[in-house]
């Protein structure tokens, strides 16, 4: 299966997907007990009268963690099967998802970005931040490495691919989302040439929302991509340069 089948096939599960986390919720509140529901609609609602929800934390950082897990749960228990095998990568590693079909590997990296909205509540058509990518000075810089935190070597993977989740903030609402959308796409297709990161080594998408959606990035080709961030003058740090020197030692 090339990466273009597995796309298709990863956004055929996603127009299926409901935005599922509702908020933290309080174990003591006014609710009487035993509670008893219609359906899950009718069981939130009745959480949520009975004071036992609290707000998801509206920080972006936060919510997209807590986004980002039920997208990866989602992914794992719709498509996991003897033929299109998923795993679960670490919290801060990457990829987030690796996917192993006829034989060859899938990186699946999960992003969540807030739109941007003027001061009068109007969306911008662009994303609060342009969205990360990759850490530049490590696994993407060397690619035939296996560095700490990631499943395998960046070049052992057939394709690297992204799973977006747009939302705007919602402060009237427990769980701060509302207008939920899925974009999957090719790193490279949405990759842009600008960093994401004044202060850190990181490689960002475009922050047009169109264009994420139609994989309209700042490169014709994936060659032109690699080219041109790999030949961005990344900053090696201290602790980088220490585990690059051990890494290859290793080769």
């Amino acid at each position: 299966m090339d990466v273009e089948a597995v796309i298709e096939h990863l956004r055929t599960a996603c127009s299926e997907y409901a935005f599922e986390p509702m908020a933290i919720y309080k174990k003591h509140g006014i609710q009487d007990w035993p509670v008893h529901a219609e359906n899950p609609d009718d069981l939130a609602r009745k959480l949520e009268s009975g004071g036992h929800f609290l707000a998801l934390p509206r920080e972006p950082a936060a919510l997209a963690n807590i986004v980002e897990v039920a997208l990866v749960d989602f992914l794992i228990e719709r498509l996991d099967s003897p033929d299109f095998r998923l795993s679960r990568g670490t919290e801060r590693g990457y990829p987030d998802v690796e996917l192993e079909v006829d034989g060859e590997y899938f990186a699946i990296d999960v992003k969540v970005a807030k739109r941007k909205v003027s001061k009068k509540g109007i969306p911008t058509g662009k994303t609060q931040s342009r969205i990360t990518l990759y850490t530049g000075n490590t696994f993407f810089l060397y690619p035939t490495l296996k560095w700490p935190g990631i499943l395998r070597p960046f070049d052992d993977y057939s394709g690297h691919i992204d799973l977006i989740g747009l939302y705007t903030l919602d402060l009237h609402s427990p769980k701060r989302v509302s207008d939920f959308e899925l974009i999957v796409s090719e790193a490279w297709r949405i990759a842009s040439k600008h960093r994401s990161s004044t202060t850190r080594e990181y490689l960002g998408a475009v922050d047009e929302i169109h264009r994420l959606r139609a994989g309209d990035g700042d490169f014709d080709s994936a060659d032109a991509f690699y080219r041109y961030w790999r030949k961005h003058p990344w900053k090696i740090g201290k602790i980088v340069q220490q585990q690059l020197q051990k890494l290859l030692q290793k080769e």
